[in-house]
């Protein structure tokens, strides 16, 4: 790699950060801490690294304190390990003194975690962002060691997405004039999720396709060499039809087959884990069952509403699940000891967080009496058996508090229920 080149890519980002506008983000750095963010493409986590560039500055260090490069840049194809001593030594003859390093997706480069080791050794402060769950796998924990904070970053929460629409919310908000527009954002939310720069943009489901194009190629299929390209994007589509349902590996294979797709369990496996590392979906277990059957049959839900979207047509009900999981899946990445499951055995619960005691129902509306009559009895059913302190149902719009068989169950609509957690 050339040290002119590298020059210019330095002075490159120095430009890029000052000139920024960035909407910050629910998130506070330590101010010490050096970071390893990971996510979905698109998540936002570029803009947390200039977030934190422009925060450095504003506290009183100077722009060419900061060494920036993304590692996205097709400039920067075939940067090895060996050439981030070229990196160091190309701002060395720019700027005196050490730099403030951001690397954003450097997973591209083979052995970064190394070079990281020894930044932190040397005191250096350093941001890294990847697009990859591997750039957290136990490997490369033990060679980063306790000398970075971890941390997933996913879409916009509701709350950051109406701070990004310029809708700031008081403690009154339910009640006054405000709930329409709350409602309206929401109705978008819903539908099309939360990537930053989606907001931009006018023919959302144009750019989301896109964007399912480069995880699906990109960051699933090239990265692990997949061949049979068309048995995973055959198996991410019925993922997304029966993204309600609980489906074992077995199941989903003989669904694919059923299509004609040729492919095997061990395939399927291997590609829902790769969907993982991606960021494209996590998964949930069955609170009732045995840990083999944990492994085997699980709920996988989209990571951001707007990809399962690009899938379904006329499907509310799918997304309002899809949407509480990932307010759930969101609380469990800020703590561990949250952690969500489903429950499928005498009763059929979508969400149960054992730590709270605590089960979430989604349901789109409750107008239907057999249908509010099988999310009441279910809750009841689960409240018997193990002793709930919470429940609820989240609704569209409906809201109220019922009492029965010794439980409070509260019918919430969602645009509290998301709020709530902000």
């Amino acid at each position: 790699m050339e040290i002119d080149l590298l020059k210019k890519i330095i002075l490159e980002g120095q430009a890029l950060v000052q000139h920024l506008e960035v909407l910050p983000r629910d998130f506070e750095f330590e101010p010490n801490g050096r970071y390893v963010f990971v996510g979905i493409r698109q998540a936002g986590k570029s803009y947390m690294l200039y977030n934190r560039a422009l925060q450095l500055i504003a506290e009183g260090h100077k722009p060419t304190e900061i060494l920036l490069i993304n590692f996205d840049d097709e400039r920067l194809i075939g940067f090895e390990a060996e050439d981030f001593d070229k990196l160091l030594q190309a701002y060395g003859s720019l700027f005196e003194g050490q730099p403030i390093v951001f690397l954003d997706e450097v997973q591209n480069v083979p052995g970064w975690q190394n070079f990281a080791r020894r930044m932190a050794n040397y005191k250096y402060q350093i941001y890294i962002t990847g697009s990859n769950a591997k750039m957290l796998s136990k490997d490369i924990s033990t060679t980063l060691g306790a000398r970075y904070l971890e941390q997933t970053l996913l879409p916009y929460s509701f709350k950051e997405f109406l701070t990004a629409n310029n809708l700031q919310l008081d403690s009154t908000w339910e009640y006054g004039e405000k709930r329409q527009s709350v409602e309206r954002q929401l109705t978008s939310y819903l539908k099309w999720g939360g990537f930053p720069d989606l907001l931009m943009y006018v023919n959302k489901r144009k750019w989301l396709n896109e964007l399912y194009e480069k995880i699906i190629l990109g960051d699933i299929a090239l990265r692990n060499n997949i061949k049979n390209v068309m048995a995973l994007r055959m198996m991410v589509k019925r993922m997304a039809e029966t993204v309600k349902q609980p489906v074992s590996y077995n199941r989903l294979t003989n669904i694919l087959k059923s299509t004609g797709t040729p492919i095997s369990i061990n395939a399927v496996i291997e590609y829902i884990k790769y969907c993982r590392d991606a960021f494209l979906m996590f998964s949930l277990d069955n609170f009732a069952s045995k840990f083999t059957e944990r492994e085997t049959v699980k709920k996988h839900y989209f990571i951001d509403n707007g990809l399962l979207s690009i899938f379904l047509e006329d499907s509310e009900t799918a997304l309002l699940e899809n949407l509480c999981a990932i307010t759930l899946y969101r609380r469990f990445l800020n703590n561990s000891s949250l952690q969500p499951y489903f429950y499928n055995k005498e009763a059929e619960l979508d969400f149960y967080i054992p730590e709270e005691r605590k089960a979430v129902q989604a349901c789109y509306n409750l107008a239907d009496n057999e249908t509010f009559e099988r999310e009441v009895r279910a809750l009841c059913q689960f409240h018997r058996d193990y002793g709930l302190k919470s429940a609820e149902i989240v609704t569209m719009s409906e809201e109220c508090e019922i009492q029965r068989d010794n439980l409070t169950i509260k019918i919430i609509p969602l645009s509290k229920w998301l709020l709530s957690f902000a």
